[in-house]
């Protein structure tokens, strides 16, 4: 033995090197064995790529990074949540749609129905909201008029100037007996330091239940956790009689960044506030990101309301998504309805990174002679995801979709897709990868032909601050920027 160990000694960088070959050789293995299960070819090939150039540091990452699945015991509330969601939808049907719609829109219905989605319920109305401080200052209006509960859920949540007065309403209801929930992103929020922190102290100090979403704690499941999976819902619902959702953080339009105050950026959200009876599916949706975080179950008979205002005429459904749930709800809901449109779609996303079916839905649609609209930033806040969308444009314009770029420096944040005169989407997810996979999602199907019209009202306004793209003008842009756009595409496929 001791022989042994001296020739060890004498050859070490030998035996090292040795050792590294076959560790390389390993891991190389280990990637084409373990990386290409249940996995969309465009993700395993990266992944693949990333292993077998960089197989010491590529085969930890996948580790790290490579299974979009909650930690085991949020699984196990899914499974909870699911059984008791599955036993209310089969005893509650879905509304009648009007006379009028479309027969493609009862199997969009019927899809998110499937896949996890809330019942289809009618007597509905919205208005929308695209000015930023106007948004913050009727939702905390709707706040100060609420008689018993308030509850909170947003991705990025901040104390600050913008935000002063909405937490103000919250500490005002709190004070009069209100029950105030508050739910936010803890990695989101927690990036933006002294603002975050406080909010925190705010809470506490009127003493407002509130706890972090998704905690960045890696083995609290006493197991390594993704880090990051995240809540990216915005939520806000007023004694089970008025809903907000949408694009909208409730922080700073720059987001309190001293880099996008430097460069003048600042984000531009479209809001939905609902009345009727769809405003209690979203406080149901609440109640169960509030029980995945204070273990606490609300009772369907203080979440269930019955609404007071029930003129209104649109059918709605919340669809929620993530990696809590089986399929990609959002993206079958997307493509879906590209699949089904006759004349028009529009959509609207800040971070535009399609998968392979989604980017041949669009495609199709418009060489099938559908006016396909697409709507982006000219410049982006996420390098990664900004090149990542570009390499799509020559494709995308080559097929006849229009693209508009909502001018510099604003980045249009919201999100939202209408087809036809018949359906609107509007929520928080993006059409990304990270929003089909990663992030936890609530997107509103709302049918109506009033509703149709705001939206079209509201892309008129986008459309007047845009700039047409033109295949001719893309396709001059430098060789270097082409290769970085391309290389960016392929490194946004490794989820």
């Amino acid at each position: 033995m001791a022989e042994l160990w001296q020739w060890v000694l004498d050859h070490g960088v030998v035996v090292i090197t040795y050792i590294f070959l076959a560790i390389d050789v390993i891991l190389r293995i280990l990637g084409l064995v373990v990386v290409p299960r249940n996995r969309r070819p465009g993700s395993a090939l990266a992944w693949l790529m990333a292993i077998m150039i960089f197989p010491l540091l590529g085969f930890p990452l996948y580790l790290l990074l490579g299974k979009a699945q909650l930690p085991r015991k949020r699984r196990e509330k899914q499974k909870v949540i699911n059984r008791l969601m599955h036993v209310r939808a089969h005893d509650i049907p879905d509304s009648e749609l009007d006379a009028d719609s479309p027969s493609w829109l009862q199997s969009a219905v019927n899809l998110n129905r499937e896949l996890g989605a809330f019942p289809l319920t009618g007597n509905n109305s919205a208005d929308l909201e695209i000015d930023y401080d106007t948004s913050l200052s009727r939702m905390a209006e709707d706040i100060r008029a609420a008689e018993s509960e308030v509850h909170v859920l947003f991705f990025a949540m901040a104390l600050d100037t913008t935000t002063q007065d909405f937490f103000d309403a919250l500490a005002e209801s709190a004070a009069r007996g209100v029950k105030v929930r508050v739910l936010y992103d803890h990695w989101a929020s927690l990036t933006h330091g002294s603002v975050y922190r406080a909010m925190r102290r705010h809470l506490d100090a009127h003493g407002i239940e509130h706890y972090p979403m998704m905690p960045v704690k890696p083995f609290r499941d006493g197991a390594f956790q993704r880090p990051d999976l995240r809540n990216h819902r915005k939520l806000l619902m007023i004694d089970g009689q008025i809903g907000w959702m949408g694009s909208q953080n409730l922080i700073a339009a720059h987001y309190n960044k001293r880099a996008n105050i430097r460069r003048g950026l600042h984000w531009q959200e479209t809001m939905a506030r609902f009345r009727g009876p769809i405003v209690s599916e979203m406080n149901l949706l609440f109640a169960t990101d509030w029980y995945y975080e204070s273990a606490e179950m609300l009772s369907e008979a203080d979440l269930v309301q019955a609404p007071v205002d029930t003129s209104g005429t649109y059918e709605c459904q919340l669809v929620p998504s993530g990696p809590g749930f089986v399929f990609e709800n959002n993206l079958a809901l997307f493509n879906q309805l590209f699949y089904s449109a006759d004349r028009r779609i529009c959509a609207v996303s800040p971070y535009f990174v399609p998968d392979e079916s989604m980017l041949a839905a669009i495609v199709t649609a418009a060489r099938r002679g559908v006016e396909v609209e697409l709507f982006v930033s000219e410049i982006g806040d996420q390098f990664l995801v900004f090149h990542a969308q570009r390499s799509y444009y020559s494709e995308l314009l080559a097929a006849g979709v229009k693209i508009w770029l909502y001018r510099a420096p604003t980045i249009l944040h919201a999100k939202h897709v209408t087809i036809d005169d018949s359906v609107t989407v509007i929520g928080s997810s993006n059409m990304d990868i990270r929003s089909f996979l990663l992030d936890m999602e609530s997107s509103m199907m709302v049918g109506g032909t009033d509703f149709i019209q705001k939206m079209y009202d509201v892309e008129d306004v986008y459309r007047s601050r845009s700039r047409q793209l033109t295949l001719e003008e893309w396709e001059q842009r430098p060789v270097p920027m082409r290769l970085l756009d391309n290389l960016c595409r392929l490194a946004s496929a490794v989820v």
